[in-house]
């Protein structure tokens, strides 16, 4: 940036001064008076952005703003606004303030790329209010090739409002912001990134279809700072917009300002390198984040009565831990048996017995698959109805509190199993209370250390989950008629044992292997689920900095740059 520019340049908002002005000043000032420096001060009291995504791909905005000058500050009689990409019509551009069009609209010679809305005789007078209206009818270059896992090709953008220095705002700012994809689609169709940065909610405040037969998604929060930036975005299916439309790549912008010496060059590229590093490594972490992280606006309180595989959803267990858990579930109720272990192979019993809740029963249906890959896109849709169920059942109450509480349900049931003075009984507790244990992540470990190498007696349901031992005792095909739970077999049945660890052994490898052989690659068989659930942004963007931030002076300090396809950002920096 020049080191020679006024600071008065970086405000997004200035106040002409008028030539006898300031000769007049000049001339009061002079014999070494020291230079007063001008206030800039406003609140920006309630905004909006409206997006419209239109069917020949390019992008249409629409801001409002009501603003209230500071008592003490200079008029405001231009604003800078700034633009998503350099490819815009000018001539498209349009303002009215205070419900009168305005006439003079040119390029900023501070926002880059960006408009100046000059206010003319309608300037806002310190201490008073005056709404704002900019309508953006055509920029290009918004839209990009997503990478998805749907059946068709996808298009995808991100989008910053227009956002001002930190040093001339005041107050909070009532902010909402509507993106309005192509007409034509679904409603199930599109996806939406969660914003980042922002105070509201993650999951829109309102969505549907409006009058235009366009889907929209809605957020707001009267929390917002109009000098913070907010990133939206989302993605649709590309079929809505022509091909030529989309970007692949951000294009090269060579800007003689941000020339920089070799060993910073170097240190950029190490700096991307590891920025890209970190991306793929979050975006697998991403991945498994199954759960939408706000399904509204989050209540306070405990979600009670879930059932321990529900409240594996709630804590966001792995999801292969979790299908274990509705295995060992439906073996418990004799439901099930396992006849082979690798591939799995369950014996559905016929008829099911009574009680079993319905994600069991889709457990068993997505089971009964003639191939492993039909049992795992199955057990994805029984994954993807579970997480929604779960979802639905947490509105108004506390995620986090509802894991707490079933974090400490699950720390009383190992107590209990603990506490137990004969094995017989520490068996019959650990039975009872294996749903919950299973929670644990290192339950595996706490078996071995709880059971220790003193034998054990298995449990009733022992032989419908290893092949390996002999059923001559123990039931052949479960059923109602046989109690599940516990260790009191029916007269006459002598139930086998096994040293603890060699006990604790044979769960985990069960587990292991189910999880191996059926649910495959976790994060492929989770991001399945996601990609449903809680729609992952598959291309994040890095947007620039704040106006009127950072070295001395104005100019440009708006770098509104994508690092990879997929997104695009509107942002306004720099400014007078």
């Amino acid at each position: 940036m020049p080191q020679n520019t006024p600071p008065r340049a970086k405000s997004l908002i200035y106040a002409k001064r008028s030539l006898p002005f300031l000769l007049l000043f000049v001339l009061l000032m002079v014999n070494l008076q020291p230079v007063i420096a001008q206030t800039y001060r406003f609140q920006v009291e309630r905004a909006t952005a409206d997006v419209f995504v239109n069917e020949d791909g390019t992008v249409s905005i629409e801001y409002t703003y009501l603003f209230r000058n500071s008592p003490n500050a200079d008029p405001i009689d231009v604003v800078d606004i700034g633009m998503p990409t350099r490819d815009y019509d000018l001539n498209s551009v349009s303002a009215q303030i205070n419900g009168q069009p305005v006439s003079n609209i040119d390029t900023s010679p501070y926002v880059d790329p960006g408009v100046a809305i000059d206010l003319g005789q309608n300037d806002i007078q310190p201490g008073a209010t005056g709404e704002l209206t900019v309508q953006i009818g055509v920029v290009r270059g918004m839209l990009f090739k997503a990478n998805t896992q749907e059946a068709e090709p996808y298009a995808s953008f991100q989008f910053t409002p227009n956002y001002y220095g930190s040093e001339f705002v005041t107050g909070n700012t009532d902010l909402t912001v509507t993106l309005r994809l192509p007409p034509g689609l679904a409603s199930e169709e599109p996806r939406y990134f969660p914003p980042e940065n922002w105070p509201g909610s993650e999951a829109p405040d309102a969505l549907g279809v409006d009058e235009q037969d366009r889907v929209f998604y809605r957020w707001q929060s009267s929390q917002a700072n109009a000098s913070d930036q907010y990133i939206f975005g989302a993605a649709f299916p590309a079929r809505t917009i022509p091909a030529a439309a989309l970007m692949t790549e951000v294009p090269f912008r060579f800007d003689p300002e941000l020339i920089c010496p070799a060993l910073f060059c170097l240190g950029f590229v190490g700096f991307m390198g590891l920025t890209i590093y970190g991306a793929v490594v979050g975006d697998r972490k991403r991945r498994l984040e199954y759960l939408p992280p706000k399904l509204s606006i989050e209540g306070n309180g405990i979600k009670r009565g879930l059932t321990a595989v529900e409240a594996a959803i709630v804590m966001q267990q792995p999801m292969d831990r979790i299908l274990t858990m509705i295995l060992f579930s439906v073996l418990k109720k004799g439901a099930a048996t396992v006849v082979e272990r690798s591939p799995m192979k369950l014996e559905i019993t016929t008829p099911a017995p009574e009680g079993l809740l319905s994600y069991e029963l889709d457990f068993l249906q997505a089971m009964e698959a003639d191939k492993t890959t039909g049992q795992r896109t199955r057990l994805q849709n029984v994954m993807t109805n579970l997480v929604k169920s779960v979802s639905e059942k947490l509105r108004g109450f506390s995620r986090k509190e509802s894991a707490a509480y079933y974090q400490s349900i699950m720390e009383k049931a190992w107590e209990q199993v603990a506490a137990a003075d004969t094995p017989e009984v520490k068996m019959k507790n650990f039975d009872d209370a294996m749903d919950w244990t299973m929670l644990d992540q290192r339950f595996d470990e706490r078996t071995r250390e709880t059971f220790g190498p003193r034998p054990v007696i298995l449990p009733i349901w022992w032989g419908r989950f290893d092949p390996n031992v002999g059923r001559s005792g123990l039931p052949s095909g479960g059923g109602p008629s046989v109690s599940t739970s516990g260790n009191n077999p029916p007269q006459g049945m002598n139930l086998p044992t096994l040293p603890g660890g060699e006990f604790a052994a044979s769960m985990v490898t069960g587990m292991q292997t189910f999880s191996a052989n059926v649910v495959g690659d976790l994060t492929s068989f989770t991001g399945g689920v996601t990609e449903k659930t809680n729609p992952v942004p598959k291309t994040p963007a890095s947007g620039g900095g704040k106006s009127g931030g950072g070295g001395g002076g104005g100019g440009r300090s708006c770098a509104c740059a994508c690092a990879c396809a997929g997104c695009a950002c509107a942002c306004a920096g720099g400014g007078r």
